[in-house]
């Protein structure tokens, strides 16, 4: 990858660890953002930081955001387009809604600039294992950026090139829904062990016997042994559950296709509930394993 460039824009926890992937597989990484604590992060690895993002037009045609959903993605993009050389290509790496996506990509091809969406995920444990990227654009110009994603990718299978532009955030989306009622899931049989017909039961030893063998094992139960390890308690943890907008976006598309999913609507409205009320064992669990595996703030009571 010698002498491969590209800017990442938005150096908190998942852009940085993106940024610091791309370094070590040997790409030069321009880096912005305005926080001070995240430039010092950054530089320590390697990435030359940058003013702001019209700077990046002199220095590469190949850039990544990792920013949050909404207008602040629009702003950034009102800003490369008045720097960029055409045929340069913008990866949206964030929660973006797939349709913005779409529209996104229309404006910049009217301006002979190329746009990918790419669901990313893998939390905080995607900078040593790699992540899982769900890639939408055109072949050529996905195919253009492949050594990008196979150096931040979990390597054999982090990467698939899902479909047209959208359906990588797309796929994304639907992908944080069922995420929603997995991890309610597991929380609600953790707190029937807990609350139920035997009082003394050891959560940790039974997460462990799960994650060997079970039909039900999996990474989100490896997290809940981790979890539970430490804590079975929760006495002063709070079951109030955060959220984004990607669950909330997965109930309109599937009721605009006519599809149910009352599983994962149930979970969504759990969460609700948990931030007006406190929650219950079953929404701490979630808490915690949110934290785990997105450093996603958990309350304290």
């Amino acid at each position: 990858m010698e002498n491969l460039t590209i800017g990442v824009i938005g150096l908190g926890r998942m852009g940085l660890a993106i940024a610091e992937r791309l370094v070590k597989g040997g790409v030069t990484v321009f880096g912005v953002d305005p926080a001070l604590s995240n430039q010092q992060d950054a530089r320590s690895l390697g990435i030359q930081l940058l003013a702001s993002p019209q700077e990046l037009g002199s220095k590469t045609t190949y850039i990544w955001l990792m920013l949050p959903a909404g207008e602040v993605v629009d702003k950034v993009l009102e800003q490369l387009l008045a720097v960029l050389k055409p045929g340069s290509i913008i990866i949206d790496g964030g929660n973006s809604f797939f349709k913005d996506s779409v529209r996104r990509s229309a404006l910049l091809k009217a301006q002979g600039m190329h746009f990918i969406d790419c669901g990313t995920s893998g939390g905080l444990h995607g900078k040593e294992l790699g992540y899982s990227l769900m890639v939408g654009g055109d072949v050529p110009v996905v195919q253009e950026c492949e050594l990008f994603f196979k150096a931040i990718a979990m390597q054999s299978g982090g990467y698939a090139h899902v479909g047209p532009v959208g359906a990588g955030h797309y796929v994304k989306m639907v992908h944080n829904g069922i995420e929603y009622a997995l991890l309610q899931a597991y929380g609600e049989g953790f707190h029937l062990l807990k609350e139920g017909a035997y009082k003394e039961l050891d959560l940790a030893a039974i997460a462990k016997v799960w994650n060997h063998g079970s039909i039900i094992r999996s990474w989100i139960g490896e997290l809940s042994e981790d979890v539970l390890v430490r804590d079975q308690a929760f006495a002063h943890i709070s079951g109030a559950i955060g959220e984004n907008k990607t669950g909330q976006w997965t109930i309109e598309i599937a009721k605009e296709h006519g599809i149910e999913l009352p599983v994962i609507e149930k979970s969504l409205a759990v969460r609700a509930w948990s931030r007006a009320t406190g929650g219950n064992f079953a929404t701490k669990m979630v808490a915690m394993l949110r934290g785990a595996f997105g450093g996603h703030p958990v309350g304290k009571i």
